[in-house]
């Protein structure tokens, strides 16, 4: 047993020595590299033609990056190539994965080990395309330009192909956006042509060698920046997926010197490295769709729907220039039948782009956030890309009892090569959505069993506690007291009645009106102000106004006998034919008793309302 177990691990031993031989008995007799600089990424696609110069067949090839633009590296992938005369297609992915070196551990290089669609044996070739995403690679140079200036940047690569293998053959081809260039590095042969500076063919090139170049051109693209990007996917199987996109965006490009004129920005359209609108490419059936920054909302947007997508175009509040960010919300729904399937097992699954929908951006942070709907059991995720972080958390919306299941997934440096399709799948019993109607129909129910109960039942605590019986006496005593008050008024108006007799009398001299006003006077107030007068004494908590009444009672009844007296002794100076002067001089002791006991009565009923 010890003896088999030695000879395999001795077998295994020996098939990886030999792979790694094979690896370096590889020659590449052809390679043609184009690099895309027309917008902020940099583009790069790679094809080799590799052959096999050793005895042994060769499983696996080494691709190469320089430290520097690995750590600038957003997407890598390979692929096999079928060529047929002059036509070439890509037959079939294959496996990338970062590995270490020990060979040359001071080497400037990072390796990548690609997995060959079939191994290669002695004298074969095989091409094999690569191509990978740079960001952060092109500088703005001058890093600050005025509104009218053009942009500027830098770019640093090699004429020759990073690779561990003697390279036959190789050309380099920059693309550029325009045709402007200020300089470049030239490594003969170099040719600048439209668009585009054209490296090489090179010969013979040895393994690990690098010829730095330094490009400096035009390029006006908007070097659009999401610094962070919050994406909610939220599943409601009552029949639409609700979308919510928060970003930060920030234009990276080189700042703005000097002020910014918006008449100059309009009128001579200069200020062309900054970008006055944003596209975004959305599903083909996307609909209630808003746009919305921290002000408000904003409906200076165009909506184009397409068989396949549905294009957004829409204007930030101001143009960005250089330096300049913004935050603002995008949000759509989607029909739930076009992205939510049931499996053959009998769960569900979430089938969505992964990234962001807006074109040319680098979202340098992405947080997607999958809430599953209340119920959801057992969530998993397929993803065809490699993520930073990945966990799930619960939310609380609203009639929600237990919460709602959310996938995060998180991933840095994020470009459109990323905009893949995932899968969230989850376990989900049909019963659970009549979870909200049912709280809904019984929050309801309660509310109107809570509205009868307190329309048909008494709720004090008792009726004989004395917190009650207080409130009782206390709501006696302002009755008795405003049922005074009415009597008061009444007597007052008697008053006002019988003024207004002796100011006739005194006009007129005819007596007759003035005797005939006392029969006015009312014989039963006086027993009706008697009678409130006494039940307020009999109310125990009454005592604190008792001493208000009977004050009023009182002098209203002095001077309402005070005025009997002047309007009698008013009537018989008339009759005796006296002068108006005797008259006057007679009733003038009256009269001010009378005006004295009639303003301190007014004072005692104001007393009443406090």
């Amino acid at each position: 047993m010890a003896a088999s177990s030695l000879c395999l691990i001795g077998c295994v031993a020996l098939w990886i020595l030999a792979g790694t031989a094979l690896a370096e008995d590889l020659v590449v007799a052809k390679l043609d590299r184009r690099v895309d600089l027309t917008s902020q990424v940099a583009r790069t696609l790679v094809s080799f033609k590799i052959e096999n110069s050793g005895s042994d067949p060769a499983t696996k090839f080494l691709f190469a990056l320089s430290k520097d633009q690995f750590d600038h590296l957003a997407f890598i992938s390979a692929a096999s190539v079928s060529v047929k005369g002059k036509s070439r297609t890509q037959s079939a992915p294959l496996t990338v994965k970062e590995v270490e070196k020990k060979e040359d551990p001071s080497s400037d290089a990072v390796y990548f080990e690609i997995s060959l669609e079939k191994s290669l044996e002695q004298g074969q070739a095989a091409t094999i395309d690569v191509q990978y995403a740079l960001t952060h690679t092109l500088t703005p140079f001058p890093r600050e330009i005025r509104q009218s200036e053009t942009q500027l940047v830098l770019y640093h690569d090699s004429a020759y192909v990073l690779s561990p293998y003697l390279v036959k053959f190789q050309t380099t081809f920059f693309k550029l956006p325009g045709s402007r260039v200020e300089s470049y590095t030239k490594v003969e042969p170099t040719k600048l042509g439209d668009k585009e500076i054209k490296y090489g063919p090179y010969e013979n090139v040895s393994p690990l060698s690098q010829a730095p170049v330094t490009l400096q051109f035009e390029n006006n693209r908007p070097f659009a920046v999401v610094e962070t990007l919050e994406q909610e996917i939220e599943i409601s199987h009552w029949g639409n997926v609700y979308v919510t996109e928060n970003y930060h965006l920030k234009h990276t490009g080189a700042r703005l010197k000097g002020g910014f004129s918006r008449l100059d920005y309009q009128a001579k359209g200069n200020g062309v490295s900054a970008f006055r609108y944003l596209a975004a490419i959305l599903p083909p059936r996307a609909h209630s769709i808003y746009y919305r920054d921290e002000i408000g909302n904003i409906s200076t947007s165009h909506v184009r729907n397409e068989p396949k997508r549905t294009i957004v175009e829409f204007e930030p509040r101001y143009p960005l220039f250089g330096g300049w960010q913004v935050k603002f919300t995008l949000g759509y729904s989607v029909p739930l039948q076009d992205f939510v399937f049931l499996a053959p097992d009998g769960s569900r699954y979430l089938n969505f782009t992964f990234g962001s929908p807006l074109v040319d951006v680098v979202v340098e942070k992405i947080t997607t956030k999958v809430v599953l709907p209340e119920g959801s059991r057992d969530p998993s995720v397929e993803a065809p890309l490699a993520l930073d972080e990945q966990h799930q958390e619960v939310k609380h919306s609203y009639l929600d009892t237990v919460g709602r299941k959310v996938v995060v997934l998180t991933k840095k440096n994020v470009v459109a090569e990323h905009n893949v399709p995932f899968q969230v799948k989850y376990k989900f019993n049909p019963l659970a959505m009549l979870a909200e109607p049912l709280m809904l129909i019984f929050g309801f129910f309660c509310f109107f069993l809570a509205c009868m109960a307190y329309l048909h039942f008494d709720f004090p605590i008792s009726k004989s506690s004395a917190a009650y019986q207080a409130r009782l006496q206390q709501e006696e005593v302002l009755d008795l007291l405003q049922r005074f008050q009415k009597l008061m008024k009444r007597r007052l108006f008697e008053a006002e009645k019988l003024e207004a007799a002796l100011r006739d009398l005194a006009r007129t001299g005819d007596v007759a009106p003035c005797k005939a006003s006392k029969k006015l006077v009312d014989p039963t107030l006086s027993k009706e102000v008697k009678a409130i007068h006494e039940a307020l004494q009999a109310t125990s908590r009454s005592s604190s106004v008792n001493s208000k009444v009977e004050a009023l009672i009182t002098k209203e009844k002095e001077k309402h006998e005070r005025l009997l007296q002047k309007l009698n002794l008013t009537v018989d100076l008339y009759e005796r034919k006296m002068s108006s002067k005797e008259i006057d001089s007679r009733l003038v002791p009256h009269e001010q008793k009378y005006t004295h006991l009639k303003s301190e009565v007014a004072e005692l009923m104001d007393s009443l309302d406090d």
